[in-house]
């Protein structure tokens, strides 16, 4: 999904390889237990490719989110979609750690660029994901109105007391990406004939932004290349679980160098992702990971 997203009280945040619950992760070999990975998407667009793309289909309903579970080059591979924003990726990343016990997370879809030079149809692999909701604004009386470029930020993480006195959490929690997921999914980019692949920061909250100004502050501030809605808030939740992760969104439109929207970038993600996915499986097929 395209949008930058607000943190939720749904979302029980740590950073990635913390928690003190971990799901197992044995090697993909044929030899192991196969624990399927996990493909998230946010809306029909991001999702309906690569769910025709499973072998051996079968469909799983749980609330308002959608699973389809089925093989990729004979492994198991589920797609989720997750439903838009922040709330909807924390709780289907959740459900799906505890019914599926995925192996690794990729979430994926589209985005707004941030980077002048990113163009639509471009691929970014969030070697971060940033959430973009979490601040504190300083005091002003009433009638001095509003300043987000005053906003600072606020980790919901750095401190079991109160967040927004306690001088720790005044900073931007990233959320790094898994080595061997990242690695997979650079190996591929000469395969994308759609556009450039690049490696930067995925920026998360339930924000839709278009204001110039902001997003050269958020890009300043924080390095985002994208914004969406989705990638923290599911990287936060793998974190917990210790599940490898990895956000890959293709920029659906760029408001900063006039990039209009193109639904087909939805598409050409899932095309991407596909690749990913294969090369993630050969790789650890070969070896350990």
């Amino acid at each position: 999904m395209r949008h930058v997203s607000i943190l939720c009280t749904l979302v029980v945040l740590l950073p990635l390889g913390g928690g003190a619950i971990q799901a197992p992760n044995p090697q993909l070999g044929a030899g192991k237990e196969q624990l399927p990975i996990l493909v998230q998407g946010a809306m029909p667009v991001e999702t309906a490719q690569l769910a025709k793309r499973l072998q051996g289909v079968a469909t799983d309903t749980v609330g308002g989110w959608t699973f389809w579970r089925g093989t990729i080059d004979g492994y198991p591979v589920i797609v989720s979609k997750t439903m838009k924003g922040v709330a909807n990726a924390a709780a289907a990343t959740a459900i799906a750690i505890e019914r599926y016990h995925p192996s690794a997370i990729i979430n994926q879809g589209t985005a707004g660029g941030h980077d002048p030079e990113l163009h639509v149809r471009d691929i970014v692999l969030g070697a971060y994901a940033v959430s973009l909701g979490g601040f504190k604004t300083a005091y002003r009386a009433r009638g001095q109105g509003s300043n987000p470029v005053d906003w600072a930020p606020m980790d919901l993480l750095a401190s079991e007391g109160s967040a927004s006195l306690d001088p720790a959490a005044r900073t931007m929690r990233r959320f790094q990406a898994d080595r061997e997921l990242l690695a997979a999914a650079e190996s591929v980019r000469a395969q994308y004939g759609k556009g450039k692949v690049v490696t930067g920061v995925i920026g998360s909250s339930d924000t839709w932004n278009s204001e110039i100004d902001r997003i050269e502050h958020l890009r300043r501030e924080y390095h985002t290349s994208v914004e969406e809605m989705e990638t923290a808030a599911a990287a936060q939740v793998a974190g917990l679980f210790q599940v490898p992760f990895l956000g890959i969104r293709g920029v659906s439109n760029n408001i900063t160098n006039a990039g209009a929207y193109d639904a087909g970038a939805g598409e050409a993600c899932q095309e991407y992702v596909n690749l990913v996915v294969k090369a993630y499986i050969a790789a650890a097929r070969r070896g350990p990971l």
